[in-house]
């Protein structure tokens, strides 16, 4: 059994936190070329079968209509803005985990030729279905 030293082992936990944290804040919040200012990227599923290419994204508070897709060059790109959904008037916020303002996911899309097929809304995620061209 190895013993170690607190202090480097607590040194190194929390540089390993540090980390984790910088890489998930690079994950959900970047510069964009397309918008001004920081933008954040929601979470996406992906999957594939012979007729099909699914697309899940994940976005809790945004209405359907304010959501653009496009798919070009060989990638879907889902683009739209989450608002604040509280007044910033009067008030005190408490936990604000949810990330809000501009966002855009592209996702790249394997070779061939797609087709939109299907685009609902349900339970705060986009659901894209592409069909596969021959």
């Amino acid at each position: 059994m190895t013993i170690r030293n607190p202090t480097t082992w607590m040194w190194e936990e929390a540089c390993d936190l540090l980390d984790e944290a910088e890489r998930l804040h690079r994950q959900f919040f970047r510069l964009s070329a397309a918008h001004a200012g920081p933008v954040w990227e929601p979470p996406a599923d992906v999957y594939e079968d012979d007729d099909q290419f699914v697309v899940i994204v994940a976005l809790p508070g945004v209405p359907p209509e304010r959501i653009e897709v496009t798919l070009d060059s060989g990638a879907l790109m889902v683009r739209a803005e989450r608002r604040m959904p509280c007044p910033r008037q009067a008030g005190e916020i408490h936990r604000l985990e949810i990330p809000y303002g501009f966002f855009e996911r592209r996702i790249p899309l394997p070779t061939g030729r797609f087709q939109a097929a299907a685009r609902d809304v349900a339970d705060g995620c986009l659901l894209l279905r592409l069909r596969k061209l021959n």
